[in-house]
């Protein structure tokens, strides 16, 4: 098989979608499928969609126009709110955006009244985080004003929490935005089809929360994906945290010195490399580099040590390991890792689980072990296998 590669189990996301829609939906929260960490692949999509989960969300418009072109069968969410000089596009492939513009609501209206649609939109509540959002005092006044426009629909409301600047989402935070939502239902006679609380990090505030007060939809894609919150990265309970796999093959491997020799000076990435002198080493080098992914978020599925990294390979330490040329080594992701990778086009795709193998045109993200193409390699596995 081709490597680099990232191997995809759809029969392990289909579990984590599932049990993550049961979970919410306990204290009658819904949720949305996070598309932009897989590209808006639309293998992966078609699995979500099977497991009851029928808005999808992403970042780009072009992952929702593949999707869509593709036939998945979902309601589309563009998260990122739209540049003014994507107004026609995000109304013709998104069926709801997020915004905390006036200005570009109004471009939108332009062309939804044009195409004679409807644009959906959720506005976006500052509640600490410092990302996009209107301030609170000024929402009201927002949504006088969008109410106002042709062709638009105010869907509801939402917030981003632990994303940029990291804040929690705790119950004071999401019972102001529950509060917000109140006062606007009330004042304008209508009823917010979505009160959107935010993402994977939000698991812990459900957990312990004993009201989620207004709160009915997240916005969901690491926790899914990876099978872990986002505030400590820790797994939750009964989910799968090896459904994406990184697989890359050895291309070099030699006893060679563990420090260069001669003068140091800059790195390839203009950085200066400090060595320690550990004697002789087997160093092994992978072919797949920082072009390919975040390096800094590969944790090996064996017992060796990542040493360092160029635009094209990855050096390791292959430790008590006689790794050959041409065996594959595996890696967990966290999400900086998988983004990326999925995003290389020089990392391709294989879909595993029993929902069938579907190779796909363009790369993916998963996660690790080690395996020999032409041999069997005895080796210590790290971290979980399974849930």
């Amino acid at each position: 098989m081709t490597t680099p590669r990232i191997e995809i189990d759809l029969e392990k996301i289909s579990h984590n979608a599932a049990s993550l829609r049961e979970i919410y939906a306990s204290k009658g929260i819904g949720i949305i499928g996070v598309t932009k960490v897989v590209c808006g692949d639309p293998a992966v999509a078609d699995v979500l969609v099977r497991t009851g989960i029928d808005t999808l969300a992403d970042s780009r418009l072009e992952n929702i126009k593949r999707m869509r072109q593709a036939g998945v069968q979902a309601q589309f969410v563009l998260l990122r709110s739209p540049a003014p000089s994507q107004a026609e596009s995000a109304v013709k492939y998104a069926d709801i955006s997020l915004n905390t513009e006036l200005s570009v609501i109004e471009a939108l209206s332009t062309f939804a009244v044009k195409t004679g649609v409807t644009h959906k939109i959720i506005l976006m509540v500052e509640m600490g985080d410092l990302r996009e959002g209107l301030l609170p005092g000024v929402l009201e006044e927002t949504v006088e004003q969008v109410i106002g426009q042709r062709g638009i629909f105010l869907a509801g409301i939402g917030t981003n929490l632990a994303c940029f600047g990291g804040v929690k989402p705790d119950d004071e935070n999401l019972d102001h935005l529950s509060s917000l939502a109140r006062d606007i239902e009330k004042k304008f006679g209508m009823t917010l089809q979505y009160v959107s609380g935010g993402n994977s990090a939000n698991y812990d505030w459900f957990m312990s929360t004993t009201d989620v007060g207004k709160i009915n939809n997240l916005r969901l894609g690491e926790s899914i994906f990876l099978g872990c919150e986002t505030l400590h990265r820790k797994q939750i309970p009964g989910l799968f945290t090896n459904a994406m796999k990184l697989v890359a093959e050895v291309i070099e491997s030699k006893v060679k010195p563990s420090k260069p020799s001669g003068d140091i000076g800059q790195d390839a990435f203009g950085n200066v490399p400090y060595f320690s002198d550990r004697g002789q080493m087997r160093r092994v080098i992978l072919g797949i580099g920082l072009q390919d992914v975040l390096v800094a978020g590969l944790t090996p599925c064996i017992d060796i040590d990542i040493l360092g990294a160029s635009s094209d390979h990855i050096l390791i330490d292959a430790k008590e390991l006689d790794l050959k040329v041409g065996d594959e080594v595996e890696f967990n992701l966290n999400y900086g890792a998988l983004l990326s990778s999925m995003t290389s086009p020089y990392v391709e795709r294989r879909y595993v689980g029993s929902q069938g193998l579907r190779d796909a045109a363009r790369p993916a993200c998963k996660q690790p072990k080690v395996r020999s193409r032409f041999r069997s390699v005895s080796m210590r596995m790290l971290g979980r296998s399974g849930f």
